[in-house]
């Protein structure tokens, strides 16, 4: 297997295996790695479909905001790739230290195994939001230009909506949307874009399960919150059991809502560095019984952290992350607090619930 040729490179599986083993390593690959490695996965994302059929056994998994070390976990937990067949939910980068090593490892083991892991776009894959929650900054930071971000970014357009697994289990990011009733609305969906503010696709990155009838307004100021009703009649309709989705934190690493018709997976343990929640993977055998692994969070990341705090490293007060210009509110208040020390610079997201 040969990519391409992109701005005069070649990258052969070998290529692509190295590349694997060094971010696998927390290694950076050369901006034009990145590039070559962007252009294969949007001609495979390009031919999947907005509702990504997969096939059981499989494991989901919900959001990862860039804790790398904690993906390194749950490969450990689940199985590595392509021994376990994977189905992330979105939500790769923004908030945890590394979301570019994070996403570009995703991404490499897509190209790299195409049949064995399924990535569905999140509210986080989106330019706006990206420029807010750190990716951004993290991407000028390590790469010294906006390049890669911009490269990440146009791949996002590409990404699945949501998935299907054995045409039973609906998996999204978010969850409903008032505009679709079917799947086949969701199929007609350009998704090659930037999320939108509002509508089908926005709704499907955004909004939230609640114990309510009907359709609510979100606090998110994007997506709707969906009630048990709303979901009975869209399972219903489509002929599913269970919406499997992410988009929250939970405590406990998953939850279930209305009556086990909709179930929330988590996979970021001790969130932010510091929600000291455990996360959770679902698992799918090949007749769709149900199991859960539970995991904490992977203690290099607790070691670098006890690292920054013993050399000093103070925090001192920044910029508000959510700013009055974004047009999305989140359900928690982020503060992105910053220091410097010499050239070194530390970012934290710390979420107040």
């Amino acid at each position: 297997m040969q990519f391409n040729s992109v701005g005069g490179l070649m990258a052969s599986t070998s290529d692509l295996d190295r590349q694997i083993q060094q971010l696998r390593e927390c290694k950076l690959i050369t901006e034009n790695e990145v590039k070559a490695l962007c252009a294969k996965a949007r001609e495979i994302l390009i031919e999947e479909s907005n509702v990504q059929c997969v096939d059981s056994p499989v494991t989901v998994c919900g959001d990862i905001h860039g804790q790398f070390f904690d993906l390194l976990k749950l490969f450990e937990v689940g199985g590595d790739v392509p021994d376990t067949n994977y189905l992330f939910l979105g939500d790769f980068v923004d908030r945890g230290y590394y979301s570019i090593e994070t996403f570009l490892l995703l991404l490499a083991l897509k190209v790299r195994y195409p049949d064995r892991i399924t990535l569905i776009r999140g509210n986080h894959e989106s330019r706006q939001i990206t420029t807010v929650y750190g990716f951004y900054d993290e991407c000028l930071r390590k790469y010294g230009s906006p390049l890669v971000w911009r490269q990440c970014t146009e791949i996002f357009d590409y990404l699945c909506l949501s998935a299907i697994i054995e045409d039973k289990i609906f998996c999204v990011h978010g969850g409903l949307s008032p505009h679709i009733e079917t799947l086949d609305q969701i199929r007609t969906i350009d998704r090659k874009q930037e999320v939108p503010h509002e509508g089908p696709m926005c709704d499907l990155l955004w909004s939230d399960p609640e114990d309510t009838n009907g359709w609510g307004v979100s606090p998110r100021g994007a997506g709707f919150l969906f009630g048990a009703d709303t979901v009975a009649n869209f399972n219903r309709v489509n002929d599913l059991d269970l919406i499997c989705r992410a988009h929250q934190l939970v405590m406990e690493g998953r939850r279930w809502h209305f009556n086990k018709t909709v179930l929330t997976v988590w996979s970021a343990p001790n969130y932010c560095y510091r929600c000291g929640n455990v996360a959770a993977i679902f698992k799918l055998d090949e007749n769709l019984t149900q199991d859960f692994a539970i995991f904490e969070a992977a203690p290099q990341v607790s070691l670098r952290i006890s690292l920054f705090r013993s050399r000093g490293f103070g925090l001192s007060s920044g910029r508000l992350g959510a700013g009055a210009n974004c047009m999305w509110r989140p359900r928690s208040v982020c503060f992105l607090l910053r220091t410097r020390a010499q050239s070194f610079l530390l970012e934290v997201t710390l979420t107040i619930i």
